[in-house]
């Protein structure tokens, strides 16, 4: 930090709670995510109000309000990733480092599960892989094609499917 500049001034409740609003308003986020962001200015800045601060009720507040609904992030971001090819191991890890609960999580699984086979499609046609490919296929670079599948959190049996499908021949719904 430069000599010139003041450190910020510590939080008390009033602004605690304005930078939880103007969080919220910019980022589509979790009851978690806003814990970890209060906990984190709170750690930079200190706290100067009366009492401990509590940034886990201010959380449940915004949610009892409206603002956060972690549910609804999780769909959103699920078929996002899906719309992106990434397959549902990869999203369970981004609702997991989200810190979106079990209980959501539970709840778009069959969400997640339904889209896998287009989302495993979206992910072959960007890579140029199986279908979507221009006909080479050296063990090689089948089996870096395979990896990547694997990378981007598809199932086993699916991407074996896709990476080992001729030019122009897309496999059937039969493992979704």
């Amino acid at each position: 930090m430069p000599a010139d500049r003041r450190p910020p001034k510590p939080l008390d409740p009033k602004l605690l709670e304005q930078l939880a609003l103007r969080y919220v308003e910019r980022f589509a986020t979790t009851e978690g995510k806003l814990v970890d962001y209060l906990t984190r200015k709170l750690r930079e800045r200190g706290w100067a109000g009366e009492g401990a601060p509590d940034p886990l009720g201010l959380a449940a507040r915004m949610v009892a309000l409206g603002y956060i609904d972690d549910r609804a992030y999780a769909e959103a971001k699920a078929a996002s990733l899906a719309r992106r090819g990434l397959g549902a191991r990869r999203v369970a890890q981004a609702l997991h480092a989200a810190r979106v609960g079990a209980e959501d999580h539970d709840a778009i699984a069959p969400q997640v599960a339904e889209a896998a086979r287009d989302a495993a499609l979206a992910f072959a046609r960007r890579k140029r892989i199986g279908p979507y490919g221009n006909g080479e296929s050296d063990r090689a670079l089948r089996e870096k094609q395979f990896a990547a599948m694997m990378r981007a959190g598809h199932s086993m049996e699916l991407s074996r499917r896709i990476v080992s499908a001729a030019p122009g021949e897309v496999p059937d719904d039969e493992y979704g």
